[in-house]
């Protein structure tokens, strides 16, 4: 087989793989969610079609597809109905850049388990995400509807307000890792023995905050906040394209989780497990691998839904006093810290990137974090969250 048809074939194969196993597993996860919101409220759930309650997916999405559509007689019609497929699209783009377990060693070459290993990394995820937002507004405003409009401004806002503390947070690894391919980021954890956590705890604090919010997960659910715009940019939506949205904030909360794995626990790394996979590994190490990104990304996804059925929403004034008041202050004072403290360890005292140098600076952000949560202490900076005194 030449190397060409070798690649072209890689290539389709891991497309049709990755794409089948992200639209499936939304499906299994709205299924989990309504089992897991169930089991915190004592009540049963989702459990009549098919054993276990396991084809409830299927039949929801059954009922979608064959259910009436409708169209606000105002409303545009043609970006009315283009607006779901532009919130939907990045969602699934976004996942193309991550590696999602080693690489594989065959007779023809070695194939690297990402659909696009890009030079560019974790910054294509940041700017194709972003992109999801113009769906939303749009359908707000091709609804000619007045509170769909105004969750298309809030999703509008919200994105804009927490996408630079996400930003922000993501260029503490830059500074670890020296490149933003994020194959490298996770050899560059293998190598340390330490993943990013340890190092850039308060990055990581930072970004799964923005994640939850560039996600229009609850608390950050404003967009839809059904108690003051009944549902939101999608209330005049209906039948497949309503599902869409939701098909669009799952598959971001996937790829939101799989970047968190990747980024901060190693990705497909293994604990205390040291294998070269430079030159490939064997298939069942490969599957060793995919197993424990997985059980990462999982364990994120359950913190998403736990996250949303125990928190209640903040009010719109709290929501943009937390991103421009505390996080971006906070980011740009600790790459400040972080920047200073990488140049004194590496060139003053002459340290190589290892588990010593990730453990001091491990230390470090202890002491930050312990003042981080001093500061986001209530009453202390978010507006409006302080108590009122007696006059």
């Amino acid at each position: 087989m030449s190397p060409l048809a070798f690649f072209l074939i890689t290539s389709i194969v891991k497309m049709l793989v990755v794409f089948t196993v992200i639209m499936v597993g939304v499906a299994l996860m709205t299924l989990v969610e309504r089992r897991l919101c169930a089991f915190m409220q004592d009540r049963l759930g989702p459990n009549r079609v098919g054993p276990f309650g396991l084809l409830q997916p299927a039949a929801d999405g059954l009922k979608n597809i064959v259910k009436e559509e409708t169209y606000p007689a105002l409303a545009d019609k043609w970006l009315f109905i283009l607006a779901p497929a532009i919130s939907f699209t990045p969602a699934l783009l976004t996942f193309a850049v991550i590696p999602f377990a080693a690489p594989l060693a065959t007779k023809w070459g070695i194939v690297p388990m990402v659909v696009a290993d890009l030079p560019v990394g974790f910054l294509y995820i940041l700017a194709i995400s972003s992109l999801g937002v113009y769906g939303i507004v749009l359908a707000g405003w091709a609804s000619n509807n007045k509170y769909a409009l105004l969750g298309g401004l809030r999703a509008s806002a919200q994105m804009i307000s927490y996408e630079i503390a996400m930003g922000m947070s993501t260029v503490a690894v830059l500074l670890l890792a020296g490149n933003v391919t994020l194959s490298q980021v996770i050899a560059q954890q293998q190598l340390a023995r330490t993943w990013n956590i340890v190092p850039l705890f308060v990055a990581f604090v930072l970004f799964l905050i923005s994640a939850l919010a560039e996600t229009n997960r609850v608390p950050f659910d404003l967009p839809e906040a059904e108690g003051e715009l009944i549902a939101g940019y999608h209330t005049e939506y209906s039948s497949m394209k309503f599902s869409m949205f939701y098909i669009a904030e799952y598959s971001n909360m996937l790829t939101a989780s799989a970047l968190m794995a990747t980024l901060f626990f190693g990705g497909w790394d293994i604990p205390f497990v040291h294998w070269d996979a430079a030159a490939g590994l064997a298939w069942w190490q490969v599957l060793a691998t995919l197993a424990a990104f997985c059980a990462k990304t999982s364990f994120f996804v359950f913190l998403y839904m736990w996250i949303r059925w125990t928190l209640p929403r903040f009010r719109y004034d709290q929501l943009m006093a937390l991103g421009w008041k505390v996080l971006l202050p906070i980011a740009l004072l600790y790459l400040t810290i972080l920047g200073a403290a990488i140049w004194y360890l590496h060139v003053q005292l002459g340290w190589a990137y290892g588990w010593r140098f990730a453990w001091t600076l491990g230390a470090l952000n202890v002491v930050l974090a312990v003042i981080q949560l001093w500061v986001l202490d209530r009453g202390h900076i978010v507006s409006g969250s302080a108590a009122r005194k007696a006059a």
